[in-house]
């Protein structure tokens, strides 16, 4: 890395600035039925996904950024945009759930890869910390799974814009459009930042008997990290 390009961290960082503007675009597009919206939330969830690297000027990163984007364009002009943005979330809800879930089956279930990661290896070894470490993980996965079920459903059952009315299959389930639209783009991410919040809360009274880190400074160390937890490498805390 030379002198001129911001670390990972930082990188990270302002990729993280940039998230809270999409579901804003996602939900204009819904409610507008305006492609254009619909073709900004992607570029921008792809330059999210891809800004690290292509701050580091890897090639590779601005050559998969160029034709990413060039697939979106393809997608607008045939008018497919829209129907692109409203299976993200079911694709990120349902990828998260597979991802908790086939660590259930290993002896490293994914929340003892983050407390790794956050507060060491030693920290398992504490009273309680690796059987709950265990049990959330199978929260994540249960609401996660359920959630991209939820999804999928208000996907094809949206009056006007769901799949099954696009079609021309009858729907068994009439939901109003701006309810699923609503709870595509802005709900299903709010309902995981409130899991998360109240899940925080629990820990420190199941474990009170524990120090914990700040909430601040633990999702910090997620976002840094959150790479090499994808990867599933080791990783030591800051």
């Amino acid at each position: 890395m030379t002198a001129s390009s911001p670390s990972p961290d930082h990188a990270r960082r302002f990729a993280l600035c940039l998230l809270p503007v999409y579901p804003l675009l996602a939900i204009a597009g819904a409610l507008s039925h305006r492609q254009i919206f619909a073709l900004l939330a992607l570029a921008l969830l792809l330059t999210v996904l891809l800004l690290p690297p292509m701050l580091a000027r890897r090639g590779a990163a601005w050559l998969l950024w160029c034709a990413v984007l060039a697939g979106l364009l393809l997608v607008w002009m045939g008018g497919f945009a829209g129907l692109l943005l409203e299976a993200v979330p079911v694709l990120i809800n349902a990828l998260l759930a597979i991802w908790f879930g086939r660590t259930l089956a290993t002896a490293e279930p994914l929340v003892e890869r983050f407390i790794i990661a956050i507060e060491g290896a030693e920290r398992l070894q504490q009273p309680g910390v690796a059987a709950y470490a265990r049990q959330l993980t199978w929260f994540w996965t249960v609401l996660l799974g359920a959630q991209a079920l939820l999804l999928t459903v208000l996907l094809l059952c949206a009056d006007h814009s769901g799949l099954l009315q696009r079609f021309g299959v009858a729907s068994p389930l009439q939901v109003p459009e701006r309810w699923a639209a609503a709870w595509l783009h802005l709900g299903c991410y709010a309902l995981l930042a409130l899991a998360f919040l109240l899940e925080y809360g629990y820990r420190r009274w199941r474990l009170r008997h524990l120090s914990h880190p700040g909430l601040h400074d633990m999702l910090l160390q997620l976002a840094l990290h959150w790479p090499q937890l994808v990867r599933g490498k080791p990783v030591m805390p800051s």
